[in-house]
């Protein structure tokens, strides 16, 4: 079954950097988009950024753009978030998703059109 495990979170000091990632298995790597995700207490899921098969193709939320990186080594079956410059309301929890779709809904992070998900790593930002 398709699995997806998240690592790479922690704490941060503002303007720190972390780089998560996301193993896959249990299916094709390079059919699927691959998306972050994440969830602040007391918020709504949110999409981050997300990518399809096609490495020209990333969506990055307005919030984090220029400061996060996502990239995929479909060798390895992973994906990564580099977060620099990170801020205090970047503190939440990030997940990795996956979708066999290719369409616009994956590719602009549309949280409904992600079908698996991993368990989440915490990333905290704090002085």
């Amino acid at each position: 079954q398709v699995q997806l495990v998240e690592s790479g979170g922690g704490l941060v000091q503002p303007g720190g950097s972390l780089r998560l990632s996301c193993a896959g298995s249990g299916f094709t790597w390079d059919d699927y988009a691959i998306g972050w995700f994440r969830q602040a207490p007391g918020k709504e899921r949110e999409g981050v950024s997300c990518m399809s098969t096609s490495h020209d193709n990333k969506y990055y939320a307005t919030s984090v753009k220029g400061r996060f990186t996502i990239s995929r080594d479909n060798a390895k079956n992973t994906v990564y978030l580099q977060m620099d410059n990170l801020k205090p309301e970047d503190t939440a929890v990030y997940y990795c998703a996956a979708d066999p779709r290719i369409t616009i809904v994956q590719a602009i992070c549309v949280m409904s059109g992600y079908d698996y998900w991993g368990q989440g790593t915490q990333v905290t930002v704090s002085s």
